[in-house]
């Protein structure tokens, strides 16, 4: 495997919320996108399929649903996904340096799809990577930062990743209490869908970091990822509210409540 060198960095969250720190990586040092022809061979189809099925007048009203967090080209989700069905026909499947080059490269671009894209291809390829991909994933979280890439990249990415070493588990100690409230709210919902194999003390100590949060987005998450553990067990998830009640907020407890 090729290594991948550091440098000199309506879902869960689609109504309400400040929103802070919607580019909050840009400027950041991050990892050095690595050499790879495949992804010179992904990103030159791609660019020039996407780019063919714009649709202008689409797109102004998806920037505006997004808050202006990137501008788009207008692709609704299903034809998206079958046109990023006929970029990759016939290409191999991607190594570790390959997933990152795409999906730095995809980051690199202005238009919020070419991220969509990056996010499904790193969820549909996240056993090809290690450990040493989590800085990354820190990447993409950290920059052109909303829910609408970091919530893939919680539980698809970086959660797999963590399953597969959980040595990564104290890299989510320090995430949950970092400033960016994205990586903050990745932590958060990194276990999203590990089921009995979740980490109760982490995911309970977790909520209780961030309960005094006073942004939407960290929040929800909170009541999302307690609600998520209530399919697996009710009984603990509302023990637990139940005694954190007077700390968490009340948007963090409708949400966990919600189904039990």
């Amino acid at each position: 495997m090729r290594s991948i060198t550091a440098g000199p960095g309506e879902p869960e969250g689609a109504a309400g919320g400040s929103g802070a720190g919607g580019a909050s990586g840009r400027g950041i040092p991050g990892p050095e996108i690595p050499r790879s022809d495949l992804a010179d061979t992904v990103l030159e189809r791609l660019t020039e399929i996407y780019a063919a099925a714009a649709d202008p007048e689409r797109a102004v009203g998806a920037a505006a649903y997004m808050k202006h967090v990137a501008p788009f080209l207008g692709m609704p989700t299903a034809e998206r996904r079958a046109l990023s069905r006929t970029v990759l026909a016939g290409t191999p499947r991607p190594d570790e340096a390959d997933c990152a080059a795409i999906a730095l490269r995809c980051w690199e671009l202005p238009e919020r799809e070419y991220q969509y894209f990056a996010a499904d291809y790193l969820r549909r390829h996240v056993k090809r990577c290690s450990s040493d991909f989590l800085p990354v994933a820190r990447r993409l979280v950290a920059d052109k930062s909303w829910w609408d890439t970091v919530d893939t990249l919680a539980a698809h990415v970086v959660g797999p990743l963590v399953a597969a070493d959980p040595r990564l588990a104290a890299e989510m100690d320090r995430w949950i209490a970092d400033d960016d409230l994205w990586i903050a709210r990745t932590a958060l919902l990194h276990q999203l869908r590990y089921k009995d194999a979740t980490d109760t003390e982490r995911l309970f100590g977790y909520c209780l970091r961030q309960a005094d949060h006073r942004d939407f987005f960290i929040r929800k998450a909170i009541g999302w990822a307690l609600r998520e553990y209530a399919k697996t067990d009710p009984g603990a998830v509302r023990s637990f509210v139940e005694s954190a009640q007077d700390r968490l907020a009340p948007l963090s407890v409708r949400e966990a409540l919600k189904n039990i």
